[in-house]
């Protein structure tokens, strides 16, 4: 076994598809890392609010812990659902304007497991081509009949409808900011199309919870479109700092998914402090606005200056601001030689990408400073000069 994992392994290298952990010494403020002892601005992080750090949801954590403990002790559906958990579902629900809400330990295990449970063998999903890989895990799982649309085609999406044979349940899915483009989902027009062809829809809001919406409740509520959508799913790893995935709609689904859903069932619950965590986030993203509004200005500006120096952001709309460079081996040396220069951006290579499409992908934080974003952007520029990329 050992000798063809290696070879293997090799292969990956030969392909610059190989893989290999990295250690952070140190988190420091200003959304920078010390890696290899050196101060780097990090421009990889999913911490798009900067609230990974904040004071209050350490201080959340602490007290959760002080109170509950360190673990639960055991899955939700014994004894391990503990007061904590339905009071930040509670909140949760609220936070989304839905009936109810569940948590799932990661984002992962959300998709999965509520994908599995609402979808079978002779059921259709329908899934844009472009989402995340536990959407793609979640439909294998389920056993269900796979349609893939190219990306945001919703022309093709329609004829799939229209030839998915009637008396089976149909399923949309499509990630709401997608997690290697950062452009939205046509949600509007998927609306309209799952009222017309009588299916659900289905919105993973990771990449948008906590940063669009008038209370950053993600895409559907930046459109008006809470009650249009039938499953809202999110994680608090990303914007709201914390961990742990999330499914919020009508409260007839999320009972079905405390009977039907194995990640959530065999699991062990979510540990206190992070719940306490998670309370305190959704009240930062509450209370305080304008730092999502803040982060949306320094992408925007961010992404324009890639645009002018001749970029492709492959159509960027949010905090997430692509830089295609094409092949594999060139993106990791734009990678390394930004890194040289105290940049942290990890390039993204198949089969995270469709091949061909590898890029460099930069996540930007409320945590910047306008003055490093600056001096980042015309970094990054003059090395894409210097390699001819641009």
């Amino acid at each position: 076994m050992l000798p063809e994992l290696t070879q293997e392994l090799a292969a990956l290298e030969a392909q610059s598809q190989r893989r290999r952990l990295q250690v952070v010494e140190e988190v420091l403020p200003g959304g920078k890392v010390r890696v290899g002892g050196r101060v780097l601005l990090n421009l990889s992080s999913n911490d798009y609010l900067g609230l990974a750090q904040d004071p209050r949801l350490i201080k959340g954590a602490r007290e959760a812990a002080a109170r509950w403990g360190a673990g639960a002790g055991a899955s939700r559906l014994v004894v391990g659902h503990l007061g904590l958990h339905e009071e930040v579902e509670t909140e949760l629900a609220a936070f989304k304007g839905t009936e109810a809400a569940v948590i799932f330990s990661t984002g992962y295990m959300a998709n999965v497991g509520t994908i599995a449970a609402l979808a079978g063998p002779g059921d259709a999903i329908f899934s844009d081509r472009l989402n995340h890989a536990s959407i793609m895990d979640g439909i294998k799982l389920s056993g269900a009949d796979l349609e893939r649309f190219p990306h945001r085609d919703l022309n093709r999406l329609e004829k799939m409808l229209k030839q998915a044979p009637a008396g089976k349940r149909r399923l949309i899915i499509t990630d709401s900011v997608f997690s290697v483009d950062g452009d939205l989902a046509p949600l509007k027009e998927l609306v309209a199309l799952k009222e017309r062809y009588a299916a659900w829809l289905m919105i993973d809001e990771a990449h948008a919870t906590g940063v669009l919406g008038p209370g950053g409740a993600g895409l559907a509520q930046a459109l008006g479109l809470t009650d249009a959508v039938d499953i809202h799913m999110g994680t608090f790893s990303k914007a709201l700092g914390s961990l742990g995935g999330y499914v919020a709609g009508d409260q007839r689904l999320i009972d079905y998914l405390h009977n039907r859903a194995r990640s959530f069932i065999y699991s062990t619950a979510l540990p206190p402090p992070v719940l306490g965590a998670i309370a305190a986030a959704l009240a930062v993203v509450r209370e305080e606005p304008e730092r999502r509004h803040g982060l949306m200005e320094k992408a925007a500006h961010f992404r324009q200056g890639l645009d002018k120096a001749g970029f492709d952001t492959l159509g960027s709309e949010t905090q997430i601001v692509p830089a295609l460079v094409g092949k594999n081996e060139p993106t990791l040396r734009f990678a390394a030689a930004l890194r040289e220069k105290d940049l942290m951006a990890v390039g993204l290579r198949p089969p995270t990408v469709p091949p061909g499409k590898a890029r460099v992908r930069f996540s930007l934080s409320a945590a910047h400073g306008a003055a490093d974003l600056s001096q980042a952007l015309e970094t990054i520029v003059a090395t894409g000069r210097e390699m001819g990329l641009v």
